[in-house]
Formats: structure tokens, sequence, C-alpha cells
């Protein structure tokens, strides 16, 4: 089916053994969620490639009978309009020195959705990366001219496996789907936990 436009990207930072949702200042939030909404110029693009890899082909008999399964390797290209400073840092394993400056460390775990929309706007889909790191490879600053020249946040995410999802690196979601359940997904992606039943009076 078409696809239409890039409506949110949501960040999270998860622990690398747990897989617990970081939140506070270990995380990128309170909550440890991280939707890049407009209110930082939100996201020019996400580029996903390598979704899925032809196997090797299996002959028989003088001809192609049969091919072996490979597991996708997505990446994604992502363009955001303005990040934060302290939550880009976050996102690519920068340390700071305490005085301003901020030397790489190890990556941390992030994990990330894509939502876009059918072409009637009228359903969402997803494209959930539960395990992955986000990298910075360039940065191409520029003069201004008589207009501001920007430099966009250009990072990209390199998804892996997931053992909950079959090793696996990415899971596409939709509320076309009767069963769609959101708190389940946002389980499922960025390990969200649901507070527990308060305990009902007797």
């Amino acid at each position: 089916m078409a696809l239409r436009g890039l409506q949110l990207i949501t960040l999270s930072m998860r622990d690398k053994e747990t897989g617990a949702l970081l939140k506070g200042d270990a995380g990128l939030s309170a909550d440890g969620l991280f939707p890049v909404t407009t209110a930082m110029l939100g996201s020019k693009s996400a580029n996903i490639t390598n979704i899925s890899a032809n196997g090797t082909a299996v002959y028989g008999n003088n001809t192609k009978v049969d091919q072996t399964q490979t597991k996708g390797e997505p990446s994604v290209a992502l363009d955001f309009n303005d990040l934060p400073f302290d939550i880009k840092q976050k996102l690519l394993g920068r340390i700071s020195d305490g005085k301003g400056g901020y030397v790489q460390g190890d990556r941390p775990r992030v994990a990330m959705t894509i939502e876009t929309q059918t072409i009637n706007r009228k359903n969402s889909i997803w494209f959930g990366f539960a395990n992955g790191e986000v990298q910075e490879t360039a940065a191409n600053l520029q003069t201004d001219t008589n207009n501001e020249v920007r430099v966009d946040d250009a990072l990209t995410f390199t998804s892996f496996g997931v053992e909950e999802w079959g090793g696996e690196a990415m899971k596409v979601y939709s509320d076309i789907d009767a069963k769609f359940d959101k708190e389940a997904m946002q389980a499922d992606v960025f390990g969200v936990t649901k507070p527990a039943p308060a305990p009902s009076g007797n």
C-alpha cells in the first residue's frame, strides 16, 4: 500500500543488559520517550534501507529450485531539522567532561518508531526498531550567503536483531489491524511497562 508523509519519529534509550526503558537523567525524558515534535522543527526524512535481502540460490535438476532465507539488516538515514543538543549527545553516546565538552563513549541502545500514514491519512503505519545504535558520520558546515545555510542533524540508525522478534531487526505495526494496541507496541519497541493496577480495597 502507498504511504504518505512522515508523521512522527519517537526515540528512547534502553538498558543494554535488561532492555528496560531508561528514564530521567539516564534516558531522554522523564518517562523515557522522546517524540521529535514540531517544537524542534520535526523530522525531514527517514530513509529505511536493507529491510530485506536476497538469499543464496539453490539449484537442482539443472534449474533454480529454491533460495535460502536471509534476515534483513535495516538501517535508517535520519534527517532532523533541529534536535536539542543534549538529546543528540545522549543518542550518540557522547560523554560530558563537565566543562561543556563531549567525547565519544560507548554507543547506547536506542529504540525508535517511525510513523507514516495511508494516503487518505485515516490510518497510521509504524516501523519499529527495538535495538540499534545511532552515529553521526559527517557534518558539512557551510558559510551563510545572502541566505542562511543550515546543516541538519543527519544521523544514521543501525538496527540489530531482537530475540523476542525471532532475531528480526524491524517490526511493522498499523491501526488498520483491528487488534492494534498502541500500548503493546510501545512495550514491544521501547520497553514501556504498564503501571501495576491499584489494589482493590476490601
